[in-house]
């Protein structure tokens, strides 16, 4: 009586309405979100990608030490997972770091390997414009010094400029011209100094060729000089259209003659009073104005008190945000500032999120020259996939064929339950590309044919518990909520054990092997949410029916007969009890 009460109080509907649910859910999210994309994303090895090299140099030429290009990689894999671009390989090849990433995101993968090196410096001289050179007079009407125009001669008639755009609490307009800090002859009349070559350019040159190293010593001899004759003329004789061998190994200790990042404007900075590796986190964000993009800078407690200070102390200059060598932004500080500070310049959404990104992960220790992006062909994965695609196939028809014949009705309720398993399966596919960047690649669908077998494993358990139900005596009906009950710890336990080898192996692995991993576990998940809300609710509807639940159709025929033999033999050895224990009270 009590296994009938059991199974009554089962409500198999409730069971299946709830997957229902789930899978209306799982749909209305594909079909509403990602503009219209209703596959999975791909890896490398099945839609191709991207591959950049970026070629580390260094001052002396010689090759970068082991463990400075071992950090460089570990910096980069965390920029890569920052950006959500999943499936990327990160690979050391001698001198060389390797990224690949899938699809042609090539000017993303170029920009994971920006140094950035972030320092801060005070603004001693400039704006200059970058196309005054030395011996050059200035444009009519411009200061010799900083390349303006004075107010006292601005034509009246002259329209107001636009307004700049709006600077975090405490920071004023950008690249307002900034006299000399020490007195200095004019700039078209430079003292009488040799004059040094314009900046070098590295082009033809590799980088780890000794002539590269000789560019930056000599750079660092001029645009880093103490000397106030030879700064100004290092500032009017750099070219801003050049490559820059100074970039990312300039000295933080000296002055430095830099362009601004747009190549429109030179200036003269001191040295960096604040590291970017004071930077506690970095986010994009939309200017104050609703136009324009900002980063924005917190810093760490060191770094905020020399950061308070330094604008305490400097209201009214200029300060520069200088990344890899090249100015940024160059506000003017209006008030001390103590808390986030923005880092202007023309950027858009993509710039922004990208600069933060980097800047969030520390800079490299290495510079990098990035070559051309090579498109990687998918040939090779797609024939991989096709024949993977056909072992599974053929896989999967043996089984059924194996269920159709031993389960019979069971087994084609198998098929069933796997089939429905893969719809989940195929629209968490779709929102993980969407939400995290996850990339489907070989190793993934791999980890999906493995997850077949788990599952089916699931319903054996299940099928072959029902059997020794039956077998002791019990009807097909009476058996399901038992054998159920029973089953399910076996289920439980099998599937905890196999998603702790899958959570393991995704913590202990690299590359593919981690995208296995990954559907090894997310199918083994989905596995259980399948049996417990489809399976195990089907088989009780088909226990309830009087055309389903006949044994012969269930494939429960010669366990039927052993049982109903155990029901016949129960009440003749009942009765031979009960007659024993009379006679023997005789």
């Amino acid at each position: 009586m009590a296994t009938s009460s059991g199974q009554q109080h089962v409500r198999p509907w409730r069971y299946l309405t709830a997957f229902a649910g789930i899978v209306v859910v799982l749909y209305a999210l594909v079909f509403l979100t990602g503009g219209g994309n209703l596959t999975p994303k791909l890896g490398i090895d099945l839609q191709g990608g991207t591959r950049v090299t970026l070629t580390a140099r260094t001052t002396d030429g010689q090759p970068p030490p082991r463990d400075q290009l071992i950090q460089a990689q570990d910096i980069i894999e965390q920029r890569v997972n920052g950006l959500g671009v999943s499936g990327a390989e990160v690979q050391l090849d001698s001198s060389n770091i390797v990224i690949t990433v899938p699809g042609d995101a090539g000017e993303q993968a170029r920009s994971l390997g920006q140094t950035a090196q972030l320092r801060f410096r005070e603004v001693l001289q400039g704006p200059v414009p970058a196309n005054q050179a030395a011996g050059q007079p200035p444009p009519p009407g411009q200061d010799a010094q900083t390349g303006q125009a004075p107010a006292s001669q601005a034509p009246a008639s002259q329209a107001p400029a636009s307004p700049a755009p709006a600077q975090p609490q405490g920071m004023g307009e950008q690249s307002r011209p900034v006299a000399p800090v020490a007195q200095v002859s004019p700039l078209q009349d430079p003292p009488p100094t040799p004059a040094p070559s314009p900046t070098p350019s590295p082009s033809g040159l590799a980088p780890d060729d000794p002539r590269v190293a000789a560019e930056v010593t000599k750079l660092r001899e001029t645009r880093q000089s103490t000397d106030q004759a030879t700064q100004l003329q290092a500032l009017l004789s750099l070219n801003c259209g050049a490559p820059d061998p100074l970039q990312g190994y300039d000295d933080p200790t000296r002055p430095l003659v830099a362009c601004s990042e747009d190549g429109q404007t030179k200036y003269l900075l001191g040295p960096s009073f604040l590291e970017g590796t004071e930077i506690a986190s970095a986010q994009a964000q939309q200017n104050q104005q609703g136009v324009g993009w900002v980063v924005g800078l917190t810093f760490k407690p060191q770094g905020a008190d020399t950061w308070g200070r330094y604008t305490t102390e400097n209201v009214g200059k200029n300060v520069a945000f200088v990344l890899d060598g090249d100015v940024v932004s160059a506000p003017t500080i209006n008030q001390p500032i103590f808390g986030q500070t923005q880092i202007s310049g023309q950027f858009n959404q993509d710039r922004a999120q990208q600069l933060a990104q980097v800047l969030r992960y520390g800079s490299l220790p290495l510079s990098f020259d990035s070559g051309n992006a090579q498109t990687v062909s998918a040939s090779l994965g797609l024939a991989s996939l096709e024949a993977g695609l056909i072992a599974g196939a053929v896989g999967l028809v043996l089984v059924f064929a194996y269920c159709l014949f031993y389960y019979r009705l069971l087994g084609i309720l198998t098929m069933l339950s796997l089939a429905l398993s893969g719809l989940v399966v195929y629209a968490v596919l779709i929102l993980l590309g969407r939400w995290i960047g996850f990339t489907l690649d070989l190793a993934g669908v791999a980890g999906f044919i493995i997850a077949i077998g788990i599952t089916a494993d699931s319903f054996v358990i299940f099928f072959e518990r029902l059997k020794d139900e039956m077998r002791d005596g019990r009807t097909f009906r009476s058996a399901v909520p038992r054998s159920w009950e029973r089953a399910r710890r076996t289920i439980l336990t099998a599937d905890a054990v196999s998603f702790l080898a899958a959570a393991v192996l995704y913590i202990l692995a690299v590359g593919e092997v981690r995208g296995f991993a990954f559907t090894l576990g997310m199918s083994t998940v989905l596995d259980l949410v399948v049996v417990f809300l489809v399976t195990f609710p089907l088989v009780v509807l088909i226990s309830r029916s009087r055309s389903l639940g006949r044994p012969g159709l269930s494939g429960l025929a010669a366990v039927d007969r052993i049982g109903s033999r155990h029901r016949r033999e129960k009440p003749a050895v009942g009765r031979r009890a009960a007659t024993t224990g009379k006679g023997a009270g005789a």
